[in-house]
């Protein structure tokens, strides 16, 4: 039987992120996406997925979904046939990052979650997307979906993440390394040096595109997952 596909979301993300990947992919395969609603760290929040996923399956994240999937490699290696890392890094943040991450943290527990979804939303986009107003509320919905102890929870995780460019180079199956080509948070160059460090990847820089890949350009990102999935 061919292993399902579970994906991950990114920080302040739903399945609502996934939703074009879902409709592609699962002709092919079934598909879940799996719940960051728990957990205060990535160890935490990858245990928690690997107790509902199936005994094996094919595993891709998006941005923090990245991250946890790092997480879910040192856990269970063996139940991972395959991996597709997505606008994300093996780095851990570095320290002004981090700042950014606690002011925010601050201004989500004093109640501003809208505003900072309204601020952030736009600059995660390609320059020709900044005012797309349907991608723009998208990413709006899914924070206040999430909610601010969600976003705290999520963020405080994310400060707390560990450097996973030593355990690249372990990861032996397939991998699918996809960043957009003007992705402001994890770019390129960061994707690179994960692909180089991988034994099996594919690296794959998506046009026109930011760092919300999966719904800024759905038709490329499909096309790439469902290769990834005949590898």
């Amino acid at each position: 039987m061919t292993p399902p596909v579970v994906l991950v979301p990114g920080l302040a993300c739903t399945a609502e992120m996934f939703a074009p990947q879902v409709a592609a992919l699962s002709p092919h395969r079934p598909v879940s996406i799996a719940s960051t609603a728990e957990g205060d760290s990535m160890a935490r929040m990858a245990a928690a997925i690997l107790r509902d996923a199936p005994p094996r399956f094919a595993l891709g994240g998006i941005s923090m979904g990245g991250y946890i999937a790092f997480e879910i490699m040192r856990q269970a290696p063996d139940r991972v046939e395959r991996l597709a890392l997505l606008d994300t890094t093996a780095r851990p943040d570095a320290p002004e990052q981090t700042a950014q991450r606690q002011t925010l943290i601050a201004r989500a527990e004093d109640g501003q979650l809208e505003t900072i979804m309204r601020e952030i939303a736009p600059r995660l986009l390609h320059p020709l997307h900044k005012g797309d107003q349907t991608l723009i509320e998208v990413q709006v919905r899914m924070g206040l979906d999430v909610g601010a102890a969600g976003f705290v929870r999520q963020q405080r995780a994310i400060i707390g993440r560990p450097d996973s460019r030593p355990d690249l180079p372990g990861i032996r199956v397939p991998t699918l390394v996809l960043v957009g080509d003007r992705d402001p948070l994890t770019p390129p160059i960061r994707a690179r040096e994960m692909a180089d460090a991988l034994p099996d990847a594919q690296l794959v820089i998506v046009p026109g595109c930011g760092h919300a890949s999966t719904l800024e350009q759905p038709d490329a990102v499909n096309a790439a997952l469902l290769e990834w999935l005949e590898a």
